[in-house]
């Protein structure tokens, strides 16, 4: 074959898959010398010494042993991480997924073409999910380009589970099943779920080979609607999903013995391309203010969202949009990617559909109507409680900083991502005068089905650097220093974290191996400085960048008494989804926002003067 005309081919979606890296083991003594300089923040020198011991006893014994395990499984695995991750962070988590683990986000359109507007929900969601379909048609025939850090291609494997796509509860441990396929695998299911009133519709989203056009989607919205509109509520099922998982999974056991239909349309929900979620309330927004559309896509009604599908599609009355997404099967990233494609070509558009306004006989939707008796009916009131109590106590503010963004702080030769870090720190050691265990996303995809590694902002470099703000005597110049440090720090550890040189999945294989032998928990894990930093899940502060686009993300805090902290950094912009609990009396996300927007400020004008 010609050089020039491989060059000139486009590039699939799934090509590299085959020539991708292995995920890597790192060395066991830098994990470790990594996890002490971690913890150093949070030790007193005794407590920090009596780590150290217990670090250098499992560094020669048992972690040894346990690493050696780890290496022989991984000499097998493309990705020795993969399903130890899938199940020890989703999978066998019992508590309800939908609050505590789903990821939630507003959609930007009413930043342009589409301000709240009521009357509109119906144009606007056929013209949002046309949209949707031709994105998952790129997936389909592999015409989404791969994407790359730099010239390095990514794992594009998450982008399978973003369609036809659900997690199944089990009385022990959840499943995913996907259903999805690309056109040289073969058919892949086409039809569409939509949630109204507590009743299930369902059409396929294809006629003769051709995806539905907004009119003829919108004549399928409007049945739906009208259907529900003129007679009483369903029995909202869907509310099952925000159960805690074992009795998801015996409620939903008893459906399927009570009527083997039911089966059949659980079957039609968990491999439907996705669910559209007709909602009749308007949580007006506005660019600078988006917290009542992020609360409503996180805590909203839980009769019309299915929480185990990897993509609920939130369409508000009032025509602005959201989404709800099972975390289990792809990280947040992959839904980032499709809604700012969607957002760009709705911005292209305006919002309007060009093409033909010729609507053909297509069946019309069905409804999928589940046997209930009153046990199933009792399950569904316990589900709702237990909902709408947990969610009652979730505190969300989602607001835009937008004294400056992205060129500014680039203008000061800054990483953006890790200025806001380092501002987060800031402020929340001004808050507690003390440093917050905290948790930042690592993205590990330059591997085969990399997802991602914990990279730990709070680090010692950052808690001096705090020291040296709250200092009266220190003058500016030291202030600086003490920041550049923290700043060279940071995108060290988040630089060896994307390479798979992080230290917590090692460390939780380690811990999964001793498990699998049967072995007791090595000291290590029992220590008390171990969960004190946020090992085993228990970060005070756990934060994401969504990226720097328009997107925006928002997720629980991970522990009683933290914060949740998603942001995506724009040329002019911050904007930040914060959460806490409402039933922690120490935690407050609105001082958490108001501290952080005056450190970023303080952080600037550091970076200004000290210049001179």
């Amino acid at each position: 074959m010609d050089n020039n005309l491989s060059e000139s081919l486009p590039e699939r979606t799934f090509q590299y898959q085959s020539s991708l890296p292995s995920l890597p083991v790192p060395l066991l003594e830098t994990s470790l010398s990594k996890y002490l300089d971690a913890v150093h923040p949070f030790a007193s020198e005794k407590e920090f010494k009596a780590t150290a011991d217990i670090v250098s006893k499992f560094q020669a014994g048992v972690g040894k042993e346990l690493h050696q395990k780890l290496l022989q499984r991984a000499r097998t695995k493309r990705n020795w991480l993969e399903e130890w991750w899938l199940d020890a962070a989703y999978l066998e988590v019992r508590i309800p997924s939908q609050l505590n683990v789903n990821f939630a986000g507003p959609a930007p359109y009413l930043e342009h073409c589409w301000p709240p507007e009521e009357g509109t929900q119906l144009q606007r969601a056929s013209i949002t999910i046309w949209h949707t379909l031709q994105y998952w048609n790129l997936i389909r025939t592999e015409r989404l380009h791969p994407q790359k850090a730099g010239k390095i291609p990514l794992d594009m494997d998450q982008f399978r589970m973003l369609f036809c796509t659900c997690k199944v509860p089990g009385v022990k441990k959840d499943t995913i099943r996907n259903y999805f396929k690309t056109e040289s695998e073969g058919p892949c299911p086409s039809h569409l779920v939509v949630i109204c009133r507590g009743r299930i519709f369902t059409f396929d989203a294809v006629c003769d080979g051709q995806i539905l056009t907004p009119p003829e989607l919108l004549r399928q919205l409007s049945y739906v609607k009208e259907r529900c509109e003129g007679e009483p509520e369903g029995d909202g099922v869907a509310a099952l999903t925000s159960e805690e998982r074992t009795r998801w999974a015996q409620a939903r056991e008893y459906l399927i013995n009570i009527d083997p239909h039911n089966n059949t349309i659980l079957e039609i929900i968990q491999s439907s391309l996705f669910v559209i979620s007709l909602d009749e309330t308007k949580p007006y927004s506005t660019p600078e203010n988006y917290t009542n559309l992020t609360l409503e896509a996180l805590t909203g009604n839980p009769t019309i969202r299915w929480g185990d599908k990897s993509y609920n599609s939130l369409v508000f009355a009032d025509g602005t949009f959201g989404s709800t997404c099972d975390h289990a099967p792809y990280d947040a990233m992959v839904l980032v990617s499709m809604c700012w494609y969607l957002d760009q070509q709705i911005k292209v558009t305006t919002g309007k559909w060009k093409g033909s306004d010729t609507v053909r006989a297509v069946p019309r939707p069905e409804e999928l109507v589940f046997t209930v008796d009153e046990k199933v009916q009792s399950d569904i009131s316990h589900a709702k409680r237990q909902y709408l109590e947990s969610v009652q106590d979730l505190q969300v503010v989602c607001y835009a900083f937008t004294a400056f963004g992205k060129a500014a702080i680039k203008q000061k030769k800054l990483h953006p991502d890790t200025f806001v870090q380092l501002a987060m720190q800031l402020a929340y050691q001004k808050m507690y005068k003390r440093p917050g265990s905290c948790y930042e996303t690592a993205m590990t995809r330059k591997f085969y089905h990399g997802r991602t590694e914990t990279m730990r902002p709070c680090t010692q470099e950052a808690v001096n650097w705090y020291k040296a703000m709250v200092d009266p005597t220190c003058d500016a110049d030291a202030k600086r220093k003490a920041m550049l440090l923290a700043f060279n720090k940071h995108n060290k550890l988040m630089g060896e974290a994307q390479e798979g040189k992080g230290f917590d999945r090692h460390l939780l294989g380690l811990y999964l191996i001793a498990k699998e032998e049967g072995l007791p928990t090595p000291d290590l894990f029992m220590d008390p400085l171990y969960a004190k930093s946020g090992g085993g899940g228990n970060f005070v502060l756990s934060s994401s960048l969504v990226g720097y686009t328009t997107v925006l993300g928002a997720v629980a805090p991970m522990v009683h008494h933290g914060y949740g902290f998603f942001y995506c950094i724009r040329d002019d912009r911050i904007v930040m989804s914060i959460s806490a609990w409402k039933s922690c009396h120490e935690t407050d996300a609105a001082s958490l926002f108001n501290i952080f927007c005056s450190s970023l400020h303080e952080m600037l004008h550091l970076a200004t003067t000290s210049q001179l």
